[in-house]
């Protein structure tokens, strides 16, 4: 299970995250909406970490990410996969060494071992032998879909999903949203989805939490967003351009 608790979070005078709370249960499909530079990749980067509250904890399992010591950091992190906004593959590297590459660095696997899960990994995205080519070869699509499968690779608990369908073709997004709820049956792993895309939210998610002014302005299930009553959270699942101040106090 996972938990932020109060989160605060400023950099220098930018308030971004102002007691941000939310609970993710095992197994289940967190999806967090939000305006644009709202925080929400800010929120994430707190369970992995990569960021520590000014105010507030963080849980992952029992324990208090941000009292955690170094190897204790990364034993956490070898639990967790993280799939990057822009899948951030490195071009100089084939695709069977950068889906390799947190095997590696664990250094838990012989080589023979790693590329057998590279494989595996590569087979549960729709891309088998592929391992020789190199990221400019794909489309956009197949490259997120090679983020995803060195995310899985390490076989996490957790699978981290930043913009997962950014810059992609209604059809692409299609796809790598049936690929995350494939992760979700076929793996059984707890997944955290940021993004802007509803159909995409109503399609993954168990549940879907709002961000808006540092705080989870409504957290539940696809219906209740769905079908919310709250003015700020109608205005962004409908894209409206404009709320009246008065309705955002509502």
């Amino acid at each position: 299970m996972i938990k932020l608790v109060d989160v605060h979070k400023a950099f220098g005078s930018k308030r971004v995250l102002e007691g941000f709370t939310l609970e993710v249960n095992e197994g289940e499909t967190m999806v967090i909406i939000g305006y644009s530079g709202t925080g929400k990749s800010v929120a994430i980067k707190h369970i992995v970490g990569l960021l520590e509250p000014d105010e507030g904890t963080v849980w992952v399992d029992g324990k208090e990410v941000p009292r955690l010591h170094r190897d204790e950091l990364y034993e956490l992190r070898a639990h967790i996969g993280y799939v990057f906004q822009f899948a951030a593959l490195f071009d100089s590297l084939n695709i069977g060494d950068n889906v390799a590459m947190g095997l590696r660095k664990e250094g838990r696997l012989n080589e023979r071992d790693i590329m057998l899960r590279v494989g595996e990994a590569l087979d549960l995205v729709d891309l088998p032998n592929v391992e020789s080519k190199f990221p400019a070869e794909l489309s956009g699509g197949m490259r997120k879909r090679v983020g995803i499968a060195r995310a899985i690779a390490r076989r996490p608990k957790y699978i981290m999903y930043d913009e997962p369908t950014t810059g992609l073709d209604p059809v692409t997004s299609a796809v790598i949203d049936q690929l995350m709820v494939r992760m979700r049956e076929k793996l059984r792993v707890t997944s955290i989805v940021i993004t802007h895309d509803m159909r995409s939210a109503y399609t993954v998610g168990s549940r879907i939490a709002m961000l808006y002014e540092g705080k989870c302005r409504q957290v539940g299930t696809v219906d209740e967003i769905r079908h919310s009553q709250d003015p700020v959270v109608r205005q962004f699942i409908e894209g409206r351009p404009s709320l009246d101040s008065a309705e955002a106090g509502v």
